[in-house]
């Protein structure tokens, strides 16, 4: 799922296919669907990925230096939205656990349930 920084939109949804797939093998994937100088930030398992913006590690046996923790505090309040919207999807059960139901549903399930997610947030205005 693709989330605007500041959480008040879904951008994308695309739901994996059957069988395993990384997550970044996934992302590298769907990635193809935007422009080439679209950022993405994502968390430590990303690092190395040119589109990613993500936290610097802490190296073995030192510390991160101010700047370093300061700029990782800013990528986490930004993602802190993100996961808001992630934590209400999941609410519904869909985007969790094993889907139950007929498979060529998911798609519709899954997108009215994202639509009621941005309509709660009262990002939608409906005249």
């Amino acid at each position: 799922m693709i989330v605007l920084t500041n959480g008040k939109d879904i951008v994308d949804i695309e739901a994996r296919k059957l069988g395993q797939i990384s997550e970044i093998n996934f992302f590298r994937e769907i990635q193809e669907k935007f422009h080439q100088e679209q950022k993405f930030t994502r968390d430590k398992a990303y690092v190395g990925e040119p589109a990613i913006k993500t936290p610097k590690k802490k190296p073995p046996i030192q510390e991160l230096t101010s700047k370093e923790k300061s700029q990782n505090k800013e990528l986490a309040s930004e993602r802190i939205l993100v996961e808001h919207i992630i934590r209400l999807l999941k609410i519904f059960r869909v985007a969790q656990e094993r889907f139950r139901l007929n498979s060529d549903k998911y798609t519709q399930i899954i997108m009215t349930i994202c639509g009621l997610v941005i309509l709660g947030r009262g990002t939608v205005i409906l005249s």
